[in-house]
């Protein structure tokens, strides 16, 4: 179905293609699939496309507020304007499901002050590119008022023009460090400070990966300009040990890392913040494609990730992934897997396709993967960081867990997974569900128990009921409707699980 609904047809969208996510990925893989005939319907929680990339400020992306590839933000709009795409947006996906001929989506406005109804979206096949969240690691103070994820940083300050401090100390690890410390210092904050847990020497070691995407060093360049312009210091092998304040932030104790990979205490230094961004990468968005039974695997950098084909299917017939969630790498990759995701399923449901187009996009797939792995392996999370945790340090924000929380779930109540913490000590139990704290416990358990995070310890605080939440009175609407199996994997036992790959 393409164009504007008729009030009749607005509790329902149906098409033989639904994607999920409006950011590079769902953008060219919508537009894709429609170019080769497919009604297609796009949607996304925001109100208007982009993604977190393409984030709109109150006259949409600008170049100078940091955007990229502007051009091709426009050009793919309007391709989905004039292909027929029916939009989506402000629509929040909170449960998918196999339906008799296909898929469910169940949405609600993505804002509880947006007064429209429910629509449900039904679709032969699914592309889900729901992108990814700042991945967060504990430290001591970290729940004060003043410290932020760097992309809530830098969403603030794109969206709303909207410093969310004065002054700031940007910390992590990773190239995303760079961006929000500029940004902010453009805006008028003063950075005192970058602090990179490692060394650059690491994209030495990766050359190689490195070399697949010239473009990034030409960005990294340019960001080491404004860090000179702006006069930032950038430190690396140096990292927050604790946040100091009493009912907000003023400090942070920062140390440098020994060849050991843990803080050296006794050159620790103070430096007054009244912001404290932190970045530690990303982590996929998951909840749809574990809904749905996807399979799943780690990646190089630790987060766990769906698995895909050659053609970005994903192992439960009839739904593509592209973007994030199969592994963090950029918005140039995402871009690609998008466009190939869209090739596909216009050929599984019976178009034709450019087969020269399919052997250049897995070419640049390649590379984007290979350039990701190697900004993985130069930034990963320092191996040591769970030694860094006192025991009233906070680990699960919503439901105020602590470390010693659960250190004592583990030696005394014999917890050595993360599910099981999950249960006995309740981190991943609050309104996030685990979004924030979910990787962070998967580490402590793992360092708990002296062995590596597996996929199956990932999922046990990655997989939820509800992508979101929502008021109980849609869930039972939705479950009475009959358009679904009603345990959201669509195979009626109730499980909406899948092997691991």
């Amino acid at each position: 179905m393409t164009g504007a609904a008729t009030t009749a047809e607005a509790e329902v969208a149906r098409a033989e293609v639904a994607v999920v996510g409006a950011g590079p990925a769902g953008l060219a893989a919508a537009a894709t699939a429609a170019e080769a005939g497919l009604s297609v319907v796009l949607v996304d929680a925001a109100a208007r496309p982009g993604g977190q990339f393409w984030r709109h400020g109150p006259g949409g992306p600008r170049a100078d507020e940091g955007h990229h590839h502007l051009g091709t933000y426009a050009d793919l709009t309007e391709r989905l304007s004039r292909a027929g795409v029916r939009t989506l947006y402000g629509r929040q996906v909170w449960r998918a499901e196999r339906g008799a001929d296909g898929f469910i989506l169940r949405t609600r406005p993505a804002h509880d002050t947006a007064r429209a109804p429910a629509v449900t979206v039904a679709a032969r096949a699914l592309v889900l590119c729901p992108g990814g969240y700042d991945r967060q690691l504990p430290i001591p103070g970290w729940d004060l008022p003043g410290v932020m994820a760097a992309g809530g940083v830098q969403a603030l300050l794109k969206a709303d023009g909207t410093l969310a401090g004065r002054r700031a100390v940007v910390a992590g690890t990773g190239p995303f460090l760079l961006p929000v410390a500029t940004g902010l210092a453009a805006a008028g904050a003063d950075v005192p400070l970058v602090c990179e847990a490692n060394t650059l020497r690491g994209w030495l070691r990766e050359a190689g990966g490195a070399a697949r995407e010239p473009a990034k060093a030409v960005e990294a360049a340019r960001y080491a300009a404004l860090l000179a312009r702006h006069r930032i210091p950038y430190r690396t092998r140096t990292v927050v040990t604790h946040i100091l304040g009493g009912t907000r932030v003023r400090a942070v104790r920062v140390a440098p890392l020994g060849r050991d990979g843990r803080p050296v205490t006794a050159r620790a230094t103070e430096v007054a913040a009244d912001l404290v961004a932190l970045g530690w990468g990303f982590t996929p968005a998951l909840e749809l494609p574990l809904a749905l039974g996807a399979r799943t695997r780690v990646d190089v950098d630790g987060s766990l990730v769906a698995a895909v084909d050659a053609w970005q299917r994903a192992s439960v017939p009839g739904v593509y992934l592209a973007g994030e969630c199969t592994g963090v790498g950029g918005a140039a990759l995402a871009l690609r897997e998008g466009r190939l995701s869209g090739i596909a399923v216009a050929a599984d449901l019976g178009r034709s396709y450019d087969r020269g187009a399919v052997r250049r996009l897995r070419s640049g797939i390649r590379r984007g993967r290979r350039f990701a792995a190697a900004m993985h392996t130069a930034h990963p999370v320092p191996a040591h960081w769970t030694a860094w945790l006192t025991p009233d340090t906070v680990v699960c924000r919503c439901e105020e867990v602590t470390f010693a929380a659960l250190d004592e779930a583990h030696r005394t109540l014999g917890a050595d997974d993360p599910r099981t913490l999950k249960q006995l000590a309740r981190p991943g139990m609050g309104m996030c569900q685990g979004r924030v704290c979910g990787f962070a416990t998967t580490a402590i358990s793992a360092a708990l128990t002296g062995r590596p995070a597996t996929a199956a310890d990932h999922r046990g605080l990655a997989t939820r009921p509800l992508a979101f939440p929502v008021p109980l009175g849609e869930i039972a609407a939705a479950d009475g409707d009959g358009d679904g199996d009603g345990d959201g994997d669509g195979d009626g036992d109730g499980d909406g699980g899948g092997p691991d790959a």
